[in-house]
């Protein structure tokens, strides 16, 4: 048995200079961005058992909107606002069942970088990218990564 993390990068944002980058919120596209994923995510046919985010707007905003299309309600977890590890991720997944999924909603770098550290891959996720990394008592190994233009094209959006 094996658990799956997903990872969301939040969309397309103000920006910088525009407000406080906390609060900088998700531009239109970055909203067509997170429907997109949650709705190629309802496709696929993935039950979250658990969401998580960052506090920051833009993330928020895209797991809201996300998960509009999941029926699930994210769950603000302030370690993803930044400097998010993978022995950070690790204890959010020991709180899955042995074959359920988590979805993480955040930002750069820690994005790629639990991508790098978890599955040894070395990606670059794009703002509104999604990936997916199976978890086993091997390590990891990354299943999926699709850059925001893919999702769309698959999501049929």
């Amino acid at each position: 048995m094996s658990k799956t993390l997903w990872l969301l990068r939040h969309g397309d944002a103000e920006g910088q200079g525009a407000r406080p980058d906390f609060e900088r919120g998700l531009t239109a596209r970055g909203e067509r961005q997170a429907r997109a994923a949650g709705h190629l995510l309802a496709r696929l046919g993935v039950a979250f058992e658990h969401v998580f985010t960052s506090p920051r707007v833009r993330a928020l905003e895209t797991a809201r909107l996300a998960c509009a299309e999941l029926g699930i309600e994210p769950v603000v977890h302030e370690p993803l606002g930044g400097d998010f590890d993978g022995n950070a991720a690790v204890e959010l997944i020991h709180a899955t069942r042995e074959d359920g999924a988590l979805l993480l909603v955040g930002h750069e770098p820690d994005m790629s970088g639990l991508v790098a550290e978890l599955s040894g891959a070395i990606v670059a996720m794009k703002k509104g990218g999604l990936a997916a990394i199976r978890l086993g008592i091997g390590g990891g190994e990354l299943t999926l990564l699709l850059r925001p233009r893919e999702i769309e094209l698959v999501a049929g959006r």
